[in-house]
């Protein structure tokens, strides 16, 4: 049998937790006021999405290494490095602002350079889960993962789109860098397990060899194989769209940034909501039925919200939308955390990471130039189409996009539960603790 942590501790989990609840924050609102500044200077989508791009190019380069080393390396060490370099990038931009000297491609290099680094603290964050709380308790865990990353929703970007009037860059920047303080101080005064020690790990010689361990792992696992599939299909689309969610509504709205930040913090509402609600739950027995159920509320959810043509209704829908993702999130990290050794989970999430990360950055690559370059021309005079539901304008072309991404989203929940290998994964596929070594 798979060892288990011989001792568990809540608290550390809790104050790690605490720790990236109110990095979060000040990232969201130093994200947002991005987006404002950017859009402002070019009024092009393609800007927005080049720098979620640049962000994701250089970590999904480095994740076939990254779960070697997050395996082989002490995972403490490695979160406070990314959370280090983070608040160095932060500062770099502030003095970059105070000179007169920033420009859009500087958020594309120090979005690659965080990003890169991210990959690290992430991975080695999801990777510690499973030896500082028990078993039972992980999708609760993965649910206070959702409810500290939207419930930095709810304040960040209504305070960052008032504050942005009054401060600016400035204030908005230091309060980022004094958020990551917080964070890195917390890894100060927690313990984080590593994993036993095995041959292969104290080996440095076979860290190349095990470059393909964790793709090879899933490919071996057919239900895990399948579960990943499902979610590349349905992350695709939503990343596509969500990369267009700002320019969609600030074209829609007159570029009000009130009404976006009201968005953004009615998301963090629902996220927060859905969190609690599964945290207290714990959810499905089978987590499969929350993975799938969670893609098909956010489908139907979303398809509203670009259907949406006033700020109330596009309230109501963000707010249902975010209330699924907590609970298809938490279903998925606890079927990963559950069927994956805690000793190889470095390598296995880092090769998932890495195919989820390419799906990503397809999608902003690919989401700016489909809105600038055709759906947003389609529908800039002629209201006759689809029956004058999205109007015409700029707004009304990134709104069908948008709903066609919602579409396929949707499809993809629903299939999921139709097909045998992806709705019996969790039966298929034994728990790493019942494997016989």
């Amino acid at each position: 049998m798979s060892q288990q942590p011989n001792s568990v501790s809540m608290r550390n989990f809790l104050i790690v937790w605490l720790g990236q609840l109110v990095s979060a924050m000040g990232s969201q609102m130093t994200g947002f006021a991005i987006e404002i500044w950017a859009w402002e200077i070019t009024g092009k989508a393609t800007t927005l999405t080049l720098v979620g791009f640049f962000s994701l190019l250089p970590s999904i380069i480095i994740t076939p290494i990254s779960g070697v080393i997050v395996d082989r390396f002490n995972r403490k060490l490695l979160m406070m490095v990314g959370d280090t370099v983070a608040v160095l990038s932060t500062i770099i931009i502030l003095w970059l602002h105070l000179t007169n000297n920033l420009q859009i491609w500087h958020f594309y290099l120090t979005g690659a350079i965080v990003g890169t680094f991210n990959q690290f603290q992430s991975l080695a964050y999801s990777a510690s889960v499973s030896l500082m709380i028990p078993k039972q308790h992980y999708t609760r865990a993965s649910s206070l993962g959702f409810l500290s990353s939207y419930g930095s929703q709810i304040l960040a970007p209504a305070l960052a789109g008032f504050l942005y009037t009054i401060i600016g860059f400035v204030g908005i920047w230091l309060i980022d860098i004094f958020t990551f303080t917080i964070a890195i101080g917390s890894l100060f005064i927690v313990k984080i397990p590593q994993p036993p020690p095995t041959k292969e790990t104290e080996n440095i010689a076979n860290i190349w060899q095990d470059l393909g361990f964790g793709w090879r792992y899933i490919v071996n696992q057919k239900g895990l194989l399948a579960l990943l599939i499902v979610n590349i299909l349905f992350w695709l689309p939503h990343d596509i769209g969500n990369s267009l969610y700002t320019p969609m509504i600030l074209s829609r709205s007159n570029n009000n940034t009130l009404v976006l930040g009201s968005l953004a913090s009615a998301a963090g509402l629902g996220g927060v909501t859905g969190a609690i609600i599964v945290s207290a739950w714990g959810g499905f027995r089978w987590k499969i039925k929350g993975v799938l159920l969670g893609m098909i509320g956010a489908g139907i959810s979303k398809i509203v919200f670009g259907l949406g043509r006033s700020p109330w209704v596009w309230i109501s829908a963000q707010f249902c939308s975010s209330l699924n993702f907590p609970l298809n999130g938490s279903s998925d990290n606890a079927i990963w955390l559950a069927k994956v050794a805690p000793n190889v989970q470095g390598r296995v999430f880092g090769a998932r990471s890495l195919l989820l990360q390419v799906s990503s950055a397809v999608a902003y690559l690919i989401a700016g130039p489909l809105a600038d370059n055709v759906f947003a021309p389609a529908l800039s005079t002629d209201s006759s189409l689809f029956w004058g539901i999205f109007g015409t304008g700029t707004g009304a072309g990134i709104a069908l996009l948008y709903v066609i991404c919602a579409l396929c989203m949707l499809l993809v929940g629903l299939v999921g539960l139709t097909v045998p290998l992806v709705r019996d994964m969790e039966k298929t596929v034994p728990d790493h603790d019942q494997v016989i070594l």
